[in-house]
């Protein structure tokens, strides 16, 4: 296990520092507690919306090249994503370049300049991306699955939104989300890599960078029931060769004791090339390319493809490995 520090700087910005004194590069990621969940259904997509917005265009670099020609420029690498309950951006560059790093990801995430007409043309790129996802059955099922866990709440739409919610978000929306959530007691930043030995030093050249980021409330999200008395089913009818099936089972909170053992028997039942259902299903009968098992956010997944004729009979494999 690596040593690693943990600081609260006077804003509220948590600093996990990790040094790395064999490697000669720096990677500095922005962890803010703001994702999916936090949404309505009138801006459902808009964290993941500000995500790509936070690229076009900052205060000290007002467009999408002058930021990416600058990390370009170093040989360094950076991207965001967006989860349920928060969103994180990151660069990676050699070390000595970490002030530099650090400007970047502060100056994007603080002052995105959210031109009304990047946003109009950033729609288009945002609805080929929810078309992409919704054409690829093996990345769509998962939050086909959710939909059925979650329903018509936030944890259960998608993460990217829907088409005719996206064309209709607003300059506003997002200033009045980043204002909801952006706060710095609601992130972490973590410098990881070969980082100056003093940990004072990185403090002071993250408080000098992001001094103007001032502490708040935040929007709390709604909790979600996870109550549930009867099995359930949800199909989503596409014209394909193939049928994808997510077969599950609600199981232990991430801070469950028992998580550990159910990790074990996600394995044991798709982990990898020696697990039960990869050998019945695959090596013996030849019905599947993919198939494995997942244990994660408070259920244990079984995840498959076949032909859309064998459906039922795969799923009685499953049981049959299950029971």
């Amino acid at each position: 296990m690596n040593n690693y520090t943990k600081h609260t700087l006077s804003n509220g910005l948590e600093l996990i520092t990790v040094p790395l004194p064999h490697v000669d590069s720096v990677t500095v990621m922005v962890m803010v507690g703001a994702g999916s969940r936090y949404e309505t259904k009138s801006t459902n997509g808009i964290a993941h919306f500000l995500e790509h917005m936070t690229f076009k265009g900052s205060q000290k670099r007002p467009s999408s090249l002058a930021i990416s020609s600058e990390i370009d420029a170093i040989g360094g690498e950076f991207n965001a994503f967006t989860g349920k309950d928060h969103t994180g951006f990151y660069i990676k560059a050699r070390a000595k370049h970490t002030p530099l790093l650090i400007d970047v990801l502060g100056d994007m995430i603080l002052h995105p300049l959210l031109k009304p007409e990047e946003i109009e043309r950033e729609k288009g790129v945002i609805i080929e991306e929810i078309n992409m996802y919704e054409d690829t059955p093996m990345r769509h099922i998962g939050d086909v699955y959710e939909n059925l866990l979650y329903g018509d709440t936030p944890l259960g739409w998608d993460t990217a939104g829907k088409a005719e919610i996206i064309r209709k978000i607003t300059r506003q929306d997002f200033v009045n989300y980043i204002n909801d959530l952006y706060k710095p007691n609601n992130a972490i930043i973590v410098v990881a890599g070969r980082v100056h030995s003093s940990q004072f030093v990185v403090e002071k050249l993250i408080e000098k960078t992001l001094s103007d980021w001032k502490k708040g409330v935040t929007k709390q999200y709604i909790k979600q029931s996870d109550k549930q008395d009867k099995g359930a089913l949800k199909i989503n009818y596409k014209k394909t060769e193939q049928a994808h099936i997510a077969l599950g089972v609600r199981a232990y909170s991430l801070d469950h004791p028992k998580k550990y053992a159910l990790s074990i028997l996600s394995a044991i039942l798709g982990g990898g090339m020696s697990s039960r259902l990869f050998i019945e299903v695959r090596e013996r009968r030849g019905l599947a390319y993919y198939v494995h098992a997942d244990a994660s956010q408070d259920w244990l997944i079984m995840f498959m493809q076949m032909h859309h004729n064998i459906r039922m009979w795969v799923i009685s494999l499953f049981r049959q490995e299950l029971m």
